[in-house]
């Protein structure tokens, strides 16, 4: 039984895989739903890079307009998408998250609520045009 349940879970994860967006940055973006998503942490990015590829996936996967927000739903840690690898989980919805909407002057992903605008967290992709 555990041999299926393992191959159960190595199924899920690769078909989120599969079904991942790779953002401006190369940073893999895995849907949750109509409204949540996961970005998984690679190559050392940190706070911008992952904020950039939220904000792709924001406006050309889910067709969000340039003034819509984002929200970190579930902070950097292990990812919900695959074992092994860290992940951030944004919303597009502030109901769904577990604690209400906030606003800093700094950038973090490890702050559950924290939220930008889509054109705000945009301008970080502008660091890969090189």
């Amino acid at each position: 039984m555990r041999i299926f349940s393992i191959a159960i879970v190595a199924l899920i994860a690769s078909v989120a895989t599969a079904l991942a967006f790779e953002a401006r940055n190369r940073l893999l973006v895995v849907p949750l739903g109509a409204k949540d998503f996961e970005v998984i942490e690679a190559r050392g990015e940190g706070a911008r890079g992952i904020w950039c590829a939220a904000a792709d996936y924001a406006q050309h996967a889910l067709g969000q307009s340039s003034g819509a927000r984002l929200y970190v739903k579930t902070a950097r840690g292990p990812s919900v998408s695959g074992a092994g690898r860290i992940g951030v989980v944004f919303t597009t919805d502030p109901a769904r998250l577990s604690q209400g909407p906030t606003t800093s002057y700094s950038v973090s992903v490890r702050t559950v609520g924290q939220g930008l605008p889509v054109n705000h967290a945009y301008q970080f992709c502008k660091d890969y045009l090189i």
